[in-house]
Formats: C-alpha cells, structure tokens, sequence
C-alpha cells in the first residue's frame, strides 16, 4: 500500500507558526495519552500537506518537563503524518558551532529523569532499534533545504538531552564536553524515540542560540542573549521549512516504516484489551484489531 506524504513539523522556542501554509484549519485532539501540546495546524505549503505543532504551546506555556511527549506523537501519527521536522533551540557545545548555525543532528546522548518516552507500558513490551535514531533520508532533506537558504549548517553532531529548566551548571557543561557532544537541548530525544515507535521518519535541526557556560571567553548564558538569537534564527527555520517540504520523496526507502515489526515481545493473546485500545493505532498492522 502506497502511503500518503504528510509532513509534521514540530516547533520550537520562538517558531510559533508556519508562512505560506494554505487551506488552514485547526484540528484539536484528544489522545489515549492525554492533551497534545496545542491544536494542530493543517494546510498545503508548496503541494505538500503540513501538519504543525509548537512544541511549548502558543505563548509558550509548557516547560520542558511537562511536554506530553507521547501525545504530541501520537497525535502526528493520527493525523496520517509520516515524516517529522523538528526544530529546536539549542546551546552550542564547540567552538566552530556559532550562535546562530544549524547542526543537522544523527545522534543523541539522554541525561532526562522525569519523562514518559514510551508508548509501550501495562501489559505490552516493545523494543525498537534506535542505534541510530534519526532517520537517515530526512536527515538529508534537513541538511539540504538548510544549504539552500545560505544558512551556515553542520552535517551531523550529537545533542545532549538535559532535564533543564535550568541551564546547566558550569561542572556539567565542561562534562559534556568531555564526552565529545556537539550541542544541548531539553526536548528532542523524547520526540525521537517515540517517532520510531509510531513508525514516522524523524530529523532534528538544532539552532545553535548560544555557548551554554562552558566558554570562558564568553559570559554565562542569558535568556536575553538566547532570545536574541532566536530571533533571528525562526526566519531561517521557516524558510528551512518551505525549502525542505517539496524534497521529501513520496515514497519512503528507509526502514523506519516498518520499526514495530519485530519489536513487540508480548504475545499478541497476551496483549491486555485496554491496551490494545490505546495502541491500536500504532500495533494494528501487525496484531490485528482487539476482540471485543
């Protein structure tokens, strides 16, 4: 079966909306994991449909540590979206990633403690490969539509997902370093391993904002420094956007549409109903509807 192309985009700090998006409307879910962040916008940029979130909600209301994570996936997967673009803010962990570059992120390290990052819980185990965690094909799609509009863009990095909301300590930062990470954020790892889990293509694209405290030339990190930055990095990230819609290929050749495959240990008999219900969308395919 040939599926449809329906591109999601995840927003983050200071990336609100999305420009150029036609036949607009908002569709407002309700979830067997609870409220998604915001209504998702839906609409057409450049032929292709688009689905839009911004991670914190309108306004920015939502904390790091209260993203409803499985949620916001699952309600993409609902929406019949098969790829995901998320853009994230980030602080830059080396020297050559400046205030303002985007890093095309293939790699993550988790330093979370409080967050729900699996679908597959109360009576259903899963185990998905995640050895490399973004997909492959839309990784390149980033890392072109990033060159297209004169960005200064880095080909691969890893990304260190802290808890926050605070920034982190100066110990912490010089660690990080020590491990050899290319930038560090608060949100996308969470997003990636339950994008595997619903079978969506996932690529990250962290906007460097600043050099976290780590470098002594510069003085520690402010949010007004940060959102400086920002700002002018959302122009960027929407122009990213428009460019890199029409480069997704209509038909997908990697492997993440078929990552629940061999992934669930229960035995299908032994899957509770009540979960099946709530995985339906997602386990379907492969053990069929509940029997009620």
């Amino acid at each position: 079966m040939t599926e449809s192309l329906t591109v999601g985009v995840i927003g983050g700090s200071g990336l609100y909306d999305l420009e150029g998006i036609k036949d607009v409307r908002e569709v407002s879910l309700s979830t067997p994991f609870g409220a998604p962040s915001d209504a998702y916008v839906t609409g057409v940029l450049d032929g292709v449909r688009m689905v839009f979130l911004p991670r914190h909600g309108r306004g920015h209301r939502i904390s790091p540590s209260e993203l409803n994570f499985r949620a916001n996936i699952w309600g993409m997967k609902r929406l019949g979206v098969t790829r995901i673009l998320s853009l994230s803010a980030v602080g830059s962990m080396r020297e050559d990633v400046h205030p303002g570059d985007f890093v095309v992120i293939d790699q993550f390290i988790d330093r979370t403690r409080h967050r729900p990052d699996t679908f597959f819980s109360d009576g259903v185990v899963a185990h998905v490969m995640f050895a490399d965690p973004v997909c492959a094909e839309m990784r390149a799609v980033a890392l072109s539509a990033a060159r297209s509009i004169g960005v200064r863009v880095h080909d691969g990095g890893t990304y260190v997902n802290m808890e926050g909301p605070q920034f982190s300590t100066r110990a912490e930062s010089k660690l990080y370093r020590s491990w050899g990470v290319d930038v560090i954020g608060m949100t996308n790892l969470q997003e990636a391993k339950l994008a595997r889990e619903a079978e969506i293509c996932y690529a990250t694209i962290a906007m460097a904002t600043d050099y976290d405290c780590w470098h002594e030339e510069h003085e520690a990190v402010t949010v007004e420094a940060i959102l400086e930055v920002m700002r002018k990095n959302v122009g960027n990230a929407k122009a990213l956007v428009k460019s890199a819609a029409p480069r997704v290929p209509a038909e997908r050749r990697c492997g993440c549409g078929s990552a629940l495959r061999f992934a669930i240990m229960t035995a299908h008999d032994r899957i509770p109903r009540e979960a099946r219900d709530r995985l339906g969308l997602l386990i379907d395919k492969y053990v069929g509807p509940p029997n009620h």
